[in-house]
C-alpha cells in the first residue's frame, strides 16, 4: 500500500492534466453528466484515472464495457467534494490510517479543514452519490462506492472488481 501511495504523491506533483489524447479517449467513454464530473476532477486525479482505465482496458479487452471504463475513470470523483490538494491529502490520508471511517463521519459533521478531511476520507461514498445523481450505470456507482472496501464486501463481479482494484493499486 505504501508504495502505491508514495508513487501517487510524486506523480501528483507533476503539473497538467492527462495528455489530450487520453482526455479525449476518457470523455468518449463517459455520459454527458459524467463528463462534467470528470472535468471537475483535479489534474493529478484525471491523469491517474486515465491510466487506471487504460490498464483496465488492456486487462479486459472486449469485456471493458463503457460502465466498467467509467468506473475506472471516475472511481475517485468524490475527492472533488473535499477541495483538498496534494499536501492536504497527505495529511488526510495519514489521519485516516489512524482514526478510521467512523471518525471521518464525525469530522464530516464539523466545519473547516476537519470537515474537508472527513469528506476526503469518505470520497467513495460521496462519489457514488454524485454518480447516482448523474444517472451513471449501477456498476459504475457500485464500484466507486466500493473501491476501498475489502473484497468480501464487493457487490460487482469479483473477477471484474479484482481487475479494477489491481489496476488502481499498481
Amino acid at each position: 500500500m505504501w508504495g502505491h501511495l508514495i508513487r501517487r504523491f510524486f506523480a501528483s506533483l507533476r503539473p497538467g492534466g492527462p495528455k489530450a489524447a487520453d482526455d479525449e479517449w476518457a470523455r468518449s467513454h463517459l455520459l454527458p453528466a459524467e463528463a462534467k464530473l470528470w472535468r471537475r476532477m483535479s489534474n493529478p486525479d484525471r491523469r491517474h484515472a486515465a491510466a487506471v482505465a487504460r490498464d483496465v482496458e488492456r486487462s479486459l479487452g472486449h469485456e471493458a464495457t463503457r460502465p466498467v471504463l467509467a468506473a475506472a475513470l471516475l472511481h475517485d470523483v468524490g475527492k472533488i467534494e473535499s477541495g483538498l490538494r496534494t499536501y492536504s491529502r497527505v495529511i488526510a490520508a495519514l489521519c485516516g490510517m489512524v482514526v478510521g471511517r467512523e471518525q471521518a463521519r464525525a469530522w464530516m459533521r464539523s466545519t473547516g479543514f476537519t470537515r474537508r478531511v472527513g469528506m476526503y476520507l469518505l470520497h467513495p461514498e460521496l462519489g457514488g452519490d454524485l454518480l447516482a445523481m448523474a444517472g451513471s450505470d449501477p456498476l459504475t456507482v457500485a464500484w466507486t462506492r466500493e473501491h476501498h472496501k475489502p473484497a468480501d464486501q464487493w457487490t460487482i463481479s469479483p473477477e471484474l472488481a479484482k481487475v479494477l482494484k489491481d489496476c488502481d493499486d499498481d
